[in-house]
């Protein structure tokens, strides 16, 4: 094991994959500038800057992937991705269906997104329940520096098209990370917490805020397991099952907003598959239906936060903590 930050975990694994692969290859906004040990080892053929031209990225990369290469391309801030639609989801993720299986398009669409860095909401927006939308896109979302290698090292080689977001906030926090080849599996959760008396789901971020009220909520004697769903799609369902069949209760936090949101997808699947399980109704905790504010206070509030997830969490098992806030908690 290495102690190694995001950003580094990142690099190795795009760095193994370009060594173990001739035909990956990496372009978009400032790539060639960010990551010059790839640049100075593999050359500006296979790792290249290109204009702020988010549509453009998007359809050669595409291209690109019809054609054989495996390209992994950098779009900046998720909310950036609005000018790449008709390439990612019109073109990348349906025309391996529409040629009946004669063209793959392997290719990794990687955007920063999430609060923490004040950046605004035209910068800040958690867009992934549009891409888990999207027939033909797989979407992943992990939380730590081992999930951020290993899920990439399995974007790379997956031969559909994958959008791998990146919470802005984790990229400089550092993780332990094996150091032998490390792959994790896209659609596999991880029971980032064990507990019986309630299940809490979550992902990127969210998943550090989640432990955290986990732990306070162990010394008031309520046992909290936390899931880490890292794939969004596809989406691990029988983890989540399983959990809730063990404790009965459910909550979804997650930054997006709640509407049409992941967490409405998941408290679908318990009320269809589980329902006779539940102790209570499933409850969702998400940030409200706004634009993501620039104000550091604001964005602060505007986002779950630990105290939030232990309020939730008591009214859960029925215990009432009239102190705590609960932005957009609602149960289903």
């Amino acid at each position: 094991m290495s102690q190694i930050t995001v950003t580094e975990a990142v690099t190795q694994a795009l760095a193994e994959e370009m060594r173990r692969d001739p035909r990956v290859v990496m372009f978009g906004e400032g790539v060639a500038t960010k990551r010059t040990d790839l640049l100075n080892e593999f050359g500006p053929r296979r790792i290249r800057n290109t204009p702020l031209a988010e549509g453009i990225i998007a359809g050669t990369a595409a291209g690109a992937a019809a054609t054989g290469l495996r390209p992994v391309v950098d779009l900046l801030f998720a909310p950036f991705l609005c000018f790449a639609m008709d390439e990612i989801v019109n073109s990348a993720g349906k025309l391996r269906y529409m040629s009946g299986g004669q063209f793959s398009f392997p290719m990794v669409v990687i955007a920063m997104t999430g609060g923490g860095w004040t950046i605004g909401a035209q910068h800040n927006h958690n867009l992934e329940a549009w891409f888990v939308h999207s027939p033909g896109l797989k979407v992943v979302m992990p939380s730590n520096a081992a999930d951020f290698k290993g899920l990439l090292k399995a974007a790379i080689r997956d031969d559909n098209p994958v959008l791998f977001f990146v919470d802005m906030p984790l990229t400089h926090v550092p993780g332990e990370v094996p150091e032998d080849e490390h792959v994790v599996p896209l659609g596999k959760a991880a029971v980032a917490r064990e507990g019986s008396d309630l299940t809490i789901v979550s992902y990127a971020k969210m998943v550090g805020t989640c432990i955290q009220a986990a732990g306070q909520l162990a010394r008031s004697g309520i046992s909290a397991e936390v899931i880490d769903l890292r794939s969004l799609k596809p989406l691990d369902e029988d983890a989540i099952l399983r959990s809730v069949r063990k404790t009965g209760r459910l909550l979804v936090v997650h930054e997006a907003g709640r509407m049409c949101g992941v967490g409405a997808e998941i408290s679908a699947i318990v009320a269809e598959h589980a329902l006779t399980s539940l102790k209570a109704p499933v409850l969702r905790l998400t940030s409200p239906d706004t634009p993501a504010p620039s104000s550091y206070v604001l964005e602060q509030a505007f986002m779950p936060q630990v105290q939030d997830v232990v309020a939730a969490a008591n009214k859960l098992m029925g215990r009432s903590q009239p102190h705590a806030l609960e932005p957009e908690a609602q149960t289903v």
